[in-house]
């Protein structure tokens, strides 16, 4: 539909005089000021191309969900600047489109793409000739729902973690009622074998040792899987982060030779204690510097380093392995989803589970190829809520 002062001035066209086109030019300019005025004023994106696909305008909203400049994105086509955006996919049925898409650059949004087609009408007297209008271009209109859409994910891998503990707990009631009658059972042959002598007995009281050390491992095996996956509730108490780091290490060290791993440790000497389970936190930083061994092979860099800021400490991993793909980095929380021949895929998923039951945060960032770095973000404060500045909502803009 046009305005009705635009439907008025093309009414007007055959009887406008020379002295009226600045007016009606000055008229049509302030209008378009205050279209665009309103426009960067909501928080949808709104990008508009003409019938090939060219950029002919973009709002604030919709620069900033992409990380593009309106004025270099203005006369390019939409899949140039937006790149892995398939415009044959999404024009082909000539009527609107809507779809979710996953974005990483320049932050790892989801985002509902809506496409509608703009038609221009003809004139009355050329409506039965060539139809009621033709297509002049797209209109697009981006809501980003990376909230609704990361709230349904946490509630799904909930339910995943749920049917996983049921099934380790079943597995290991299953492997543990073996494992206890094969320890009685040893019993009784150690007790029998003490009646022999001589180096018969020696044999076989040595392979009954080694036997019931290797049932002591399955069940300690056992037992530290499901208290991985058993949500439990950390033993808070003050502790040093970087105490930790350097006894996560310690552990590491026979492997860190092997290697020939290089660990580049840069530890922040003031940092504050941190309410934490101990047992957990360094359960957590294992998983982590596991991954990046297997990762790195043999000769890795792996460069540890602890901060902070006002209200938590952080601890950063960063190895130069292979990285992640796009496609891996979006499932590396998914039970059993694992790049590695002989991984289980809980490692990640256990790593988060443990940060967020302390309160914290976890990031990764990866490009395939270039390696990837984990961050761990701790309060350090009990902190229950954040005040905002008076008359600002969360995830708004300055508009002044």
């Amino acid at each position: 539909m046009k305005s009705g002062f635009l439907a008025k001035l093309i009414g007007r066209l055959g009887k406008i005089g020379p002295e009226d086109v600045q007016n009606y030019l000055l008229r049509l300019a302030q209008e378009k000021g205050f279209l665009e005025t309103v426009f960067n004023a909501i928080q949808e994106g709104i990008i508009v191309t003409d019938s090939s696909g060219k950029i002919t305008y973009m709002n604030d909203a919709a620069c900033e969900l992409f990380g593009l400049d309106a004025e270099d994105s203005i006369g390019k086509k939409l899949d140039e600047r937006v790149r892995g955006l398939d415009w044959h996919s999404l024009t082909r049925s000539g009527g609107p489109v809507t779809r979710d898409l996953e974005i990483f650059y320049p932050s790892n949004r989801f985002i509902n793409f809506y496409i509608v087609p703009l038609m221009i009408e003809h004139r009355a007297e050329d409506v039965q000739a060539d139809g009621a209008g033709h297509q002049v271009g797209y209109a697009i209109i981006l809501r980003d729902i990376t909230e609704s859409r990361r709230t349904a994910e946490k509630t799904i891998e909930s339910e995943r973690l749920n049917a996983l503990t049921l099934l380790a707990a079943g597995v290991a009631h299953e492997i543990g009622n073996p494992l206890n009658s094969l320890n009685i059972h040893l019993q009784l042959m150690e007790r029998a074998a003490r009646k022999l002598k001589g180096q018969e007995r020696d044999e076989l009281g040595q392979s009954i040792k080694v036997a019931r050390d290797e049932i002591g491992r399955l069940d300690s095996i056992v037992t530290q899987f499901l208290r991985a996956i058993r949500p439990s509730k950390p033993q808070l108490q003050p502790a040093n982060i970087n105490a930790i780091v350097e006894e996560t290490l310690h552990f590491f060290a026979p492997e860190i030779e092997a290697r020939d791993i290089v660990v580049e440790s840069e530890p922040r000497s003031d940092l504050p204690l941190v309410q934490i389970d101990r047992d957990q936190m360094k359960q957590a930083f294992y998983n982590i510097i596991k991954n990046s061994f297997e990762a790195m092979k043999r000769r890795g860099i792996l460069r540890i380093r602890t901060d902070m800021d006002d209200s938590h400490v952080r601890v950063s991993f960063t190895d130069n392995g292979g990285g992640m793909s796009a496609e891996a980095l979006s499932r590396v929380f998914e039970p059993y989803y694992t790049t590695k021949s002989s991984g289980s895929g809980l490692g990640l998923l256990i790593v988060r589970r443990i940060v967020r039951e302390h309160g914290g945060e976890l990031a990764i960032e990866s490009a395939e190829g270039k390696g990837l770095t984990l961050t761990i973000r701790l309060p350090f404060k009990d902190q229950r809520v954040r005040m905002l500045e008076a008359g600002k909502r969360e995830g708004t803009k300055d508009q002044g």
